[in-house]
């Protein structure tokens, strides 16, 4: 079908809602069983594609915080080798070193912003990813509730049918 999971849930809830009733259980509806399972098996079939999803996030993530320490370390290279090349003179060594500490100071200022921006945007997107699958587990257990439900309701309503019938 090519739905992701939300429009999957969507779709199974207003199938749910527009089944029709049955007679005397208002809470009770007849819904088409492999319409239903065929849902429920694309929303099984989609939670590993969203899984990987997070997965992709927290390794682009680590990638951003490794780019973040690969850049600092090079600040600080570039800092030192300055430095290295300014020795010559007393004044110049102190304006190297004052200068090679801001460079160092800046840079991993700069990385621990990048790697709270990075957390906090992994975080963010695990977090949305757990409360979708949370939703459609709920989702589906709350389905499969109404649906065992339903198929008993039916089942004793045949048994029901079934003893009118003999006594008649």
């Amino acid at each position: 079908m090519g739905n992701d999971v939300q429009e999957l849930l969507d779709m199974l809830y207003n199938m749910i809602t527009d089944a029709w009733g049955l007679p005397l259980g208002a809470e009770k509806c007849v819904i088409e069983r492999d319409k239903v399972l065929d849902l429920l098996d694309e929303i099984r079939a989609q939670l590993p594609t969203e899984i990987a999803e997070a997965k992709r996030l927290v390794a682009a993530r680590t990638e951003y915080v490794n780019n973040a320490k690969r850049e600092a370390e090079s600040l600080r290279k570039v800092a030192e080798q300055k430095a290295r090349q300014m020795v010559d003179q007393e004044e110049i060594v102190r304006a190297a070193k004052q200068r090679a500490n801001e460079i160092l100071s800046a840079a991993e200022s700069k990385s621990a912003e990048l790697r709270r921006v990075a957390n906090d945007y992994a975080d963010d997107a695990l977090r949305r990813t757990e409360e979708a699958i949370s939703e459609a587990l709920d989702e589906v257990r709350s389905s499969r509730g109404r649906f065992r439900t339903a198929s008993a309701a039916a089942m004793s309503q045949k048994d029901v049918g079934s003893s009118v019938d003999v006594d008649m």
